[in-house]
């Protein structure tokens, strides 16, 4: 997990993320990882990416839908972790505070 600031686009953080794993063949994600930088990095290291393109792209961008639909297994771990009030209000004034209690919920969550 890396913890940003809130206004910092999926995009820009998505080549970081990525460079943390191993052995990915496919990368989902949503229209918010749209940009011809992230895809071609995504490429250029051998991954497939499914992401389908934004409404205001002039040329519309071709993704796998069949494999798109696997997509809600991580908007159902994002829902699971929402669950825990402390998460989703987010009352900790401190990222490191923040992190630890997401670390946290993210294990119990897990192991529940």
């Amino acid at each position: 997990m890396i913890l940003t600031p809130g206004n910092t686009a999926d995009c820009t953080v998505g080549p970081a993320c990525v460079s943390l794993l191993d052995g990915i063949a496919e990368l989902l994600g949503d229209k918010a990882y749209d940009s011809n930088s992230f895809r071609k990095s995504l490429r250029k290291d051998g991954i497939k990416p499914v992401i389908p393109g934004r409404s205001n792209r002039k040329k519309r961008i071709r993704h796998d839908k069949q494999t798109y639909k696997d997509r809600n297994v991580i908007e159902r771990c994002y829902c699971r972790l929402k669950d825990f009030r402390r998460i989703a209000t987010r009352y900790d004034k401190l990222a490191r505070n923040y992190f630890s209690a997401l670390c946290l919920v993210a294990a119990v969550a897990f192991w529940l």
